[in-house]
This record gives structure tokens, sequence and C-alpha cells, in this order.
């Protein structure tokens, strides 16, 4: 008898892991394979710290095939063209046609640089810190910038997600440029989208607002927010600080000799445009077992699924799908797999709890929210030294667990559930 197909595509943060997990759940009830672009997993978080030469991109890189080879899992280093729900296949980059019985995409997102005149790292002015690749570019830029300093802005435009990477990347710069003597010579501005400072996408966690606030206050960083980035040119910026009504409350014109501007994210060109499987965004569609509405046999995880916003924002601001809710969403996926491939209904729904470390170089903010939309059962965020460390720990372990082929050991179980933290749903 054949055994049934499930490919997963993409081997980021969710893809690999889910591979794992997938694995471990269905054992040889099913053929498991990965189809991505490339054969190497980056630890994404990391991205901010290599952007200052505190990381060398190779220790932040797992080769994956010997990892999968290991796990009894099969790997195709292609990219995917196009996705065909209706045909059960996948068209990849190589024209070769993939079938499938099951779909898990996991391919995050893809960089719209290109809705805003002048942004990015390609064909713009601004550096970004969301790929191993854009983080080494502005290393090379921020060697430059020190030998002659100014203006900063730093910060993530409308539509943007993904706000935490911001703050990090903001304040440690601000730590960097103190270490190297010159941070008296540079001005900074944080430019954001959001509503107001620690928003972060989820209308704030525990005390966001105030502790960031307090941050930027004592590293003397201005900020602006409700911002719409409306044009880049080189070494000036051009931005629109939006009322609540939606009216152009003030214009900045912001010049710089470095910046780092966090994009908005839309879905990859392989699925979108999928009728019935993406948003006009190019997410994809999903229920609260992970399952796409139309094609139940296509599932969605991490940053490349359809969130609805916490509430209306004067300048769009997008949902963050951090690592822990990203895990929720995999473990739900593995287990509704184990029912499904005994021929039950699945059941299982991730619970969507957020657990975040930003790091400062020299200290850092941490919060969990359970669930990460509000109303929520936990609201709580802290600060200190401590985080920093925290952050170091956990890329170490995490990195190790992909070395290994390992979603989740007992004992992390063991302290989540201790601690009250779980990935699915009673």
């Amino acid at each position: 008898m054949t055994r049934p197909r499930i490919v997963i595509l993409g081997a980021g943060l969710g893809g690999a892991i889910a591979a794992f997990e997938i694995k471990q759940a269905v054992g040889e009830r099913a053929v498991v394979e990965v189809v991505s672009q490339g054969d190497t997993f980056h630890f994404v978080p990391s991205n901010p710290w290599v952007a200052v030469h505190w990381r060398k991109r190779e220790a932040i890189e797992v080769k994956l095939p010997p990892v999968f080879r290991k796990k009894g899992i099969a790997f195709r280093g292609v990219g995917a063209a196009r996705v065909m729900p209706e045909r059960n296949q996948l068209e990849l980059t190589d024209s070769v046609l993939l079938d499938y019985d099951y779909l898990v995409i996991a391919t995050g997102p893809e960089l719209a640089f290109d809705e805003i005149p002048g942004l990015g790292p390609h064909a713009g002015f601004t550096q970004s810190i969301c790929h191993v690749d854009h983080a080494e570019t502005a290393a090379s830029a921020f060697d430059r910038f020190v030998e002659n300093p100014g203006p900063i802005v730093v910060g993530a435009v409308q539509g943007a997600s993904c706000f935490g990477p911001a703050y990090e990347f903001a304040l440690i710069l601000d730590t960097e440029l103190r270490r190297r003597k010159v941070r008296d010579r540079v001005p900074m501005t944080f430019v954001t989208s959001e509503p107001y400072i620690g928003h972060l996408g989820l209308d704030g966690v525990g005390d966001t607002k105030g502790l960031l606030e307090s941050e930027m206050r004592q590293r003397h960083i201005k900020w602006i927010t409700s911002a719409k980035v409306a044009s880049v040119e080189a070494g000036m910026m051009h931005v629109e600080e939006i009322a609540d009504d939606g009216a152009v409350k003030a214009t900045h014109d912001l010049p710089f000799s470095y910046s780092m501007m966090l994009p908005a994210f839309r879905g990859v060109a392989a699925v979108r445009g999928v009728e019935g499987l993406t948003n006009p965004r190019g997410f994809i569609l999903i229920d609260k077992h992970q399952r796409n509405p139309t094609y139940p046999n296509v599932m969605g995880l991490g940053v490349c699924v359809a969130i609805a916003p916490t509430g209306k924002t004067p300048v769009p601001v997008g949902v963050p799908k951090t690592g822990f809710m990203i895990e929720s969403m995999v473990t739900a996926i593995a287990q509704n797999f184990k029912e499904i491939l005994s021929g039950q209904p699945a059941t299982h729904e991730a619970t969507w709890n957020a657990i975040c470390l930003a790091d400062f170089g020299d200290g850092g903010v941490v919060f969990i929210a359970q669930p990460q939309i509000p109303p929520r059962n936990v609201n709580w965020s802290a600060s200190g030294k401590w985080v920093h460390l925290a952050k170091v720990g956990f890329e170490k372990y995490f990195l190790a667990k992909v070395k290994r082929g390992e979603s989740e050991p007992f004992y992390e179980k063991l302290a989540l559930d201790v601690m009250g933290i779980h990935k699915i749903k009673p």
C-alpha cells in the first residue's frame, strides 16, 4: 500500500521544526518531504547581531540535508514556482511537478520593499535585517557609517507586522555606538507605523509602552508614531505623521547617514492569487485547525498565514507571528496529522501564545501574551540585563535542537507545563 506523502514547503523557523515534529508524530505511516529554496537553516532572531558583527553568519547556520537524512525526511533544495492545490501538485523552479497528498505551507513572507520608493537594500537606500544576507550587507554599511557618523533612522513602515526586531536593532545600535565612543555624534529617530511605542502590532503586552518609551528616553532616541513612509532617497526619508481621522497631521523630512527599516510582508509569489488559498495580500487562509477552508489537505503555519489585525489604527499595522506562536502552530498540525492518518477528524488548535525576548545588547524586554490577540489570560512584560543573557542562551539552545533534528525535547515541554505555557488548547 502506498503511503501518503506530506510535503512541507519551506525550511525556516517553522518549516524545519514542522518537519521534525510531523515525522515524529506520523512515523512510517507517511512519507515526509521538505521543499525549500536552499539547504541551510538560518536563525533569523540573531540577524540584528550579525548586522553589528556580534555574530558571524556561520554561527547561526545549520546545513539541513544531513539532519533530515538522519531523521528519515526527504529533502529537495529547490524552491516552488507555483502551488496548484486543485491538482495536489507543486511546480518547482526546476520545472519538476511534485505530487502531494497533504501540503504544509511554511514559506515565510515575501518582503515588499517595492511598495515604497527607495526602500530596501537592493534598489533602495535603507538596510534590512529580515534575512542573513541583508544583515551582512547592513554590517558592511555600518562599518562605513562609523568612519563618518551622522543621523540614524530605524523603524518599521506601514503594513509591517514584526516590530520587535526594529526596537532590538535601534537599541543594539545605541549600545554598539556607545561602545565605539561615537554615540554623541549620532542623532537617532525611531519611525514606526504603530499608534504608540510598544504597540508591537498587539495593542501592547503588559507595560511594553512604558518600558520601551523609558528605554528610548534614556538613550536619547526620538520617535514618530503613526508614521507613513512616503518615499526614501539617498540620505533623506520623507514621512507623513497620520492623525486618528486619517488626515496628515505633520510631514517630516528626516536626513540619515544610516537607516534600517522593516518592510511590509506579503505572501510569496508561488501562492499569491491562488483562488481560495490566500487573501488579497497572498497570506494563507486557515481555520482553527490550521487547515485551508477550500483545500483542507493544505495547512499553513508561521508568518505566511493570514491573521486579522487587533483593531483599527491610523496607519496599517500587521499582527506579528512570533517564534513560540509558530511552534504552537507546528504542534497543532503534527497532532492533527496523527488523527487524520488514523481516519479521525482534526481536533487540535494552536494556542497562539506569544513569548518574546527583545535584546538590547546590554539588557532587554521580555513579554508573554496568552493568547497573542487580546483579551488575554496572561498579559505580562519585564525588563533587565538578564534578558540579553536569556536571548543568547535561547539562540544556542534552538540551534542545538535543529542540529539534533528535534522539535520539543521532553524537558522543554515539562518546563513550559510548569510555567502554564502550552502550545495546543486542551
